[in-house]
């Protein structure tokens, strides 16, 4: 039996929380870049959107997560029976979330749909991996945005703004399935998205939550969410 230990510890966030919408029921939040969702068991991973917002918000829950990396919108109930109410949506996929990325290079079709199967293999944590064997069915839209050139001193690097919206929602599903297309995230560390030592472009995971549609829990009232990308 494999046993999976996790060593990272996430460097200080100075970011805020900023707080799109609140009401007695839930917050849509933006989340930062470089903050956990949940605090981690090392107890220098305590500082994380939950830990932050209990502290205003006594007994709210996350109803899903962002990767520590990624940047936008959240949802955070602010008690357990909205939160099994939001959850619902979630597990109906009666929610639609949209992403917005920048990958590595120019893509050459103007959209497309990425069905690859992703596994979760413990010898390669945090890795997860394409498997038609393996994995469990992974589908992800995208829609190029601009395709555009950053000057660098080690030259042009070419890069493509895109709108990915996934169907299912796996683990660095948006991650690995670009690095699937051979396009990866800019500045993802886990699927080749870095770029040569001595570039700036780059202090962050370049992918953000940038929309979120869903119905409120006890009003009924669709909910349309926006909240532009910061790179």
């Amino acid at each position: 039996m494999s046993v999976i230990v996790d060593t990272f510890v996430a460097p200080p966030c100075d970011a805020a929380i900023e707080i799109l919408f609140a009401d007695e029921h839930l917050l849509l939040i933006n989340k930062p870049s470089g903050l956990l969702s949940l605090s981690g068991k090392n107890p220098q991973n305590l500082d994380s959107v939950h830990h932050r917002l209990v502290q205003a918000y006594p007994g709210c829950t996350l109803v899903h997560r962002l990767d520590f990396g990624t940047s936008g919108i959240m949802v955070v109930a602010r008690n357990k029976g909205i939160n099994a109410l939001l959850c619902h949506q979630f597990s109906q996929r009666t929610v639609s979330k949209a992403y917005e990325a920048l990958l590595c290079g120019h893509l050459a079709a103007d959209e497309g749909v990425i069905d690859a199967p992703i596994a979760k293999d413990p010898a390669l944590f945090p890795l997860m991996s394409i498997s038609a064997v393996r994995g469990k069915p992974a589908r992800s839209r995208l829609q190029v945005l601009e395709r555009l050139v950053r000057r660098e001193a080690q030259g042009d690097i070419p890069l493509t703004r895109v709108r990915l919206v996934p169907e299912t929602g796996r683990t660095h599903q948006l991650r690995i399935h670009s690095q699937w297309l051979g396009h990866p995230i800019l500045g993802c560390d886990l699927y080749g998205g870095l770029l040569p030592p001595g570039t700036e472009l780059t202090p962050r995971l370049m992918l953000h939550a940038s929309a979120l549609d869903l119905v409120h829990p006890v009003s009924g009232e669709p909910m349309r969410v926006r909240c532009d990308a910061p790179f």
